[in-house]
């Protein structure tokens, strides 16, 4: 094959970046509930047992069952936080620019991206990991139509370093990516099963919402997710699902349409 085929095999500029279709590993007469998704996963998230860095063993706990949804035909993108190595925020608080700050805590997000991409092409699915800053020799640039069109082949994609700039979170960048790439809902996992009106680990009183609108996140303060996140996921109508990673089998369960955790919509409440 002559690099020029090479390169524009995977040329995005041929797809559609509109369509969604389903994963090359479905089986015929597969109708999984959502055809795209976007996996919101925080830094501690791969924390596991530890108190720093990454767990080999949660990452490989989180693969499986991301293997087992591609399995299922559903394209995958996913959004790592870095907070397990290092916050932007915390260290701003100290003394440090935030600016800066927050452009260490980017880097520490491709390192996570780089990990959960290990701990997926284990369990045998072809992963993409894309920047938003550029690093090119261990990560894509983030393109959209290009990281569309890893979809359509059947890759998973990891997003890293959030949106590129300071002064946003990565559920900002979340959002935004879910947006860019027509995502169907956002999976948001926690440390929790769901949406509370106050801290369940302080409050055994504390009570867990099913379902909930945007405009209440936001007007509630709920903090979830933060406000821009929730702001343009309103604006384009992008359901959130907040949801309970450390059960096994939830991601699976969410993604095949289970009611799990807390939907978050425009509609009103349940």
């Amino acid at each position: 094959m002559s690099e020029a085929t090479a390169a524009n095999r995977d040329d995005p500029a041929g797809a559609a970046a509109g369509s969604v279709q389903p994963g090359p590993t479905a089986a015929a007469g597969d109708k999984p509930h959502y055809r795209r998704i976007l996996l919101k996963l925080s830094g501690e998230a791969l924390l596991g047992t530890r108190q720093y860095g990454v767990d080999p063993n949660f990452c490989a706990f989180i693969a499986a069952q991301v293997s087992e949804v591609h399995r299922a035909g559903v394209q995958i993108g996913i959004v790592v936080g870095g907070g397990n190595i290092f916050r932007g925020m915390a260290a701003a608080a100290k003394g440090m620019d935030r600016a800066t700050g927050d452009y260490i805590g980017m880097l520490a997000t491709v390192m996570n991206a780089l990990a959960l991409q290990d701990a997926l092409e284990k369990a045998g699915v072809q992963t993409r990991v894309m920047s938003a800053i550029g690093m090119n020799e261990v990560a894509e640039p983030y393109i959209r139509r290009r990281a569309v069109r890893h979809l359509e082949k059947g890759r998973v994609i990891i997003l890293a370093a959030g949106t590129g700039n300071p002064y946003f979170t990565t559920d900002t960048a979340a959002a935004l990516r879910a947006v860019e790439i027509g995502a169907e809902v956002i999976l948001k996992a926690t440390k929790v099963d769901g949406v509370y009106d106050s801290d369940p680990k302080t409050n055994s009183n504390a009570k867990r919402y099913t379902r909930l609108t945007y405009s209440e996140v936001l007007a509630e303060r709920l903090g979830v997710l933060d406000a821009t996140a929730v702001s343009l996921c309103m604006e384009n109508e992008m359901p959130i699902i907040v949801f309970d990673l450390n059960e096994p089998e939830n991601i699976t369960r969410v993604a095949a349409g289970e009611s799990v955790g807390t939907l978050i919509t425009g509609g009103s409440p349940a």
